[in-house]
């Protein structure tokens, strides 16, 4: 869409189910953000991380992408592991941390019910998240957490599935762009074994790699 900000507002009216749902979660727990979260590091960052969606108690609470909720306690550890980000990870928006030439951002910008985006929704969101990468001069590389980010990934940047189909670990290029694939490191995808530290810090040792190399 020509012109369209990459920042949803803070009453974004796009997705009625969302909106809905958004506005009961105000009504239950005003202190919450509560909206759709913005994007989180600097511009010129040469990796993007794209999630599912805001978590209920995690970003949507607190208003910054994988804080405040399990996820992003093994994605920020792996971020400082690999030299993405400095300063101490305390679960919250004001804890100093900064990201190093790394952004995080999401597929779906607000909270979805059951942490379940509708196809529409996604696509409707896509519309963020196309600016979100065109606004970035010097992106390099995309890691994609969970196939529903893979795959809207490569919509956004004009790719076709075939050539970049989802799997962890797994490494396209799609235009300009080298597309890293993860199972999202959420709760779930941790405690049944589907995902463990090691295989996720495997994605951005690969990552740190590509950029340095």
């Amino acid at each position: 869409m020509a012109g369209q900000s990459s920042k949803a507002g803070h009453d974004c009216p796009r997705c009625p189910r969302l909106v809905a749902f958004r506005k009961t979660w105000r009504a239950r727990e005003p202190d919450w953000f509560n909206a759709p979260v913005p994007s989180f590091g600097p511009i010129d960052a040469r990796l993007l991380i794209v999630g599912l969606a805001p978590g209920l108690r995690g970003a949507n609470r607190t208003g910054r992408p994988f804080t405040g909720d399990y996820a992003g306690d093994l994605l920020y550890a792996t971020l400082r592991k690999y030299r993405f980000s400095r300063g101490t990870f305390a679960a919250r928006p004001d804890d100093g941390l900064e990201l190093i030439d790394a952004r995080i951002t999401n597929a779906v910008r607000c909270v979805p019910p059951e942490n379940k985006p509708t196809s529409e929704e996604i696509n409707t969101c896509r519309d963020f998240l196309k600016p979100t990468i065109a606004e970035m001069p010097k992106l390099k590389a995309i890691v994609a957490l969970g196939r529903v980010a893979h795959e809207t990934v490569v919509k956004a940047l004009n790719g076709k599935r075939a050539a970049a189909p989802f799997s962890h670990g797994g490494r396209a290029t799609v235009g300009a762009i080298e597309l890293f694939s993860s199972y999202h490191c959420s709760r779930y995808n941790t405690n049944t074994g589907v995902l463990t530290p090691e295989m996720f810090q495997a994605v951005f040792a690969a990552v740190r790699k590509h950029l340095d190399g």
